[in-house]
């Protein structure tokens, strides 16, 4: 997996299908994983730390309601957002379907560019940093677009390790992440890297940070890993 690239898990029984909702997300710089079954799905889910499921409603076995509902009651997946794809267009049923947890609701046949942009629109507010917006962290502003970051008005020089480190620091103020987490999210899933090889980047980054004054704002909890805030 490339570093930082965002990751869409699919969830569907039609191969056809699944493959064409792989081809497209692909095409529109996503990192795809694939389920052809809900309890796949769940496996998936931990192994792959999605940042959107588009998730179908028919599944053999186990249902697209109940992994819905189990992603929604797990408190490490319960922020994901999830995308129910469903043949069911009665309104009863998509009430049922946000009503278990699902943050959008989409009717087959459905128009693929319009699935596009409604996962986009979840990985905006899941992954601002990924989808290029700005963020601001008390007098911090960083630019995903433009890859500059600045603290109290003064630009700081930060490596590119560094910048999405603090990408993900920033997206989620406040929550702590484990140096495997972040291994996972910064050097991506298929790199090996030591895990000490966070704490070397996390003093370039606090020494960054603190480059003009200002506050530590980078908090190390111990035996649990780093958090902004």
């Amino acid at each position: 997996m490339a570093a930082d690239q965002p990751t869409v898990l699919v969830v569907e029984d039609e191969p056809a299908q699944r493959e064409v909702l792989r081809y497209n997300l692909e095409a529109e710089g996503f990192r795809v994983a694939a389920a052809g079954n809900g309890e796949e799905a769940l496996v998936l889910l931990d192994e792959e730390n999605p940042d959107v499921v588009v998730l179908d409603w028919m599944l053999p076995n186990l249902s697209g309601i109940e992994v819905c509902r189990q992603i929604k009651t797990r408190s490490e997946t319960r922020a994901l957002p999830v995308i129910m794809l469903s043949a069911r267009s009665e309104e009863v049923d998509r009430i049922r379907g946000l009503d278990t947890g699902a943050d959008d609701y989409v009717v087959k046949p459905y128009s693929l560019r319009e699935l596009m942009a409604r996962v986009k629109a979840q990985l905006r507010r899941a992954r601002p940093a990924a989808a290029g917006l700005r963020l601001e962290f008390e007098d911090i502003v960083l630019d995903a677009e433009t890859h500059r970051v600045t603290r109290d008005g003064q630009e700081l020089k930060l490596g590119p390790t560094e910048f999405r480190l603090l990408s993900t620091f920033m997206e989620k103020p406040g929550r702590v992440w484990s140096r495997e987490q972040l291994l996972d999210r910064v050097w991506g899933r298929d790199i090996y890297v030591d895990t000490r090889t966070v704490d070397v980047h996390i003093g370039r980054l606090r020494k960054a940070l603190g480059a003009h004054g200002g506050d530590d704002l980078l908090r190390t909890v111990r035996g649990a890993g780093y958090a902004l805030g």
